[in-house]
C-alpha cells in the first residue's frame, strides 16, 4: 500500500510502536533496492524497527485539535496545522519550541508564545 506512494528516506509513516506501545508516526530510515521500506524510526523513543505493511491505519478516527501557538503542547500530542495538516509533537526543544512530525517531514515549530 505505502511502498506505492514512492516514498523516501526521511518521510512519515504511520506504524505501530513496540517500545511506545502506541500507534504514532515513523520516519523512513531504510528502503531496498527495490523501493519497499525496510526499517523505519520511531522519532518518542528512538527505536529502529523493520517496517510493516499494514499497520499504518490509525486505531481511532480521533484528530488532534487546531494547532495554536499560545497554546502549551507536550510531547505525543497531535495536532492540525492550517497549511501542514495532522502532526505529532515529537519534542519540547525550548520552552517556546517544539518538533512535530507531520506527514512530509519534522518541522519546528513554536508554542506556549503570548502576543
Amino acid at each position: 500500500m505505502d511502498e506505492k506512494l514512492a516514498l523516501k528516506i526521511g518521510d512519515r509513516v504511520d506504524q505501530m510502536c513496540v517500545t511506545c506501545n502506541e500507534e504514532r508516526g515513523h520516519i523512513v530510515v531504510s528502503i531496498s533496492k527495490t523501493g519497499k521500506i525496510t526499517r523505519v524510526s520511531c522519532p518518542m523513543c528512538a527505536s529502529r524497527v523493520v517496517y510493516r505493511a499494514g499497520t499504518t491505519r490509525r486505531a481511532t478516527g480521533e484528530l488532534g485539535a487546531p494547532y495554536d501557538r499560545a497554546r502549551t503542547y507536550r510531547k505525543g500530542q497531535t495536532l492540525v496545522h492550517p497549511t501542514f495538516g495532522e502532526g505529532e509533537v515529537t519534542a519540547i526543544i525550548e520552552p517556546q519550541k517544539m518538533d512535530v512530525l507531520f506527514a512530509d517531514r519534522i518541522r519546528r515549530l513554536i508554542h506556549a508564545h503570548s502576543i
